[in-house]
């Protein structure tokens, strides 16, 4: 098959220090309230970023749809991305990712609906065509 290793891409690190891998963080560390030593992996910082700028373009895009539109693109897309970091110690990316696509969902209404405020925006966005509504 003719398979040889490339001294550029070639990296030899020290198991403690990490590596990253197919977007994973590979690292061994310490477990809290132990002196045992165990692999984990976590997902890479460029990974975490690459979701997070996929979802400010998708925010950003356009507000002219309607909020179910752009909450099913999102969750198709964030589906497939936790879906795959899954099986690693992702919980704290996730809650990163969940305040981050808060942030930008509640952007987006505040563009989409710049007279809202924040006791009627769920009254906005709570009307079947996506409507101009406001809270009574």
């Amino acid at each position: 098959m003719g398979l040889r290793l490339s001294q550029e891409k070639t990296l030899i690190t020290h198991i403690d220090e990490g590596l990253v891998f197919l977007g994973w963080h590979i690292q061994r560390r310490r477990k809290r309230g132990t002196s045992k030593q165990y692999v984990y992996t976590y997902p890479a910082k460029k990974a975490l970023a690459a979701i997070t700028a996929k979802v400010k373009m998708t925010c950003r895009m356009s507000v002219n749809r309607p909020l179910a539109a752009l909450l099913h693109q999102l969750s198709q897309m964030l589906r497939g991305w936790t879906t795959y970091f899954r099986p690693g110690v992702s919980s704290a990316a996730f809650n990163y990712l969940r305040a981050v696509v808060w942030r930008l969902v509640f952007a987006w209404l505040r563009r989409k609906h710049p007279k809202a405020n924040w006791r009627n925006s769920a009254a906005v966005t709570a009307t079947d065509d996506g409507g101009h509504t406001t809270a009574r």
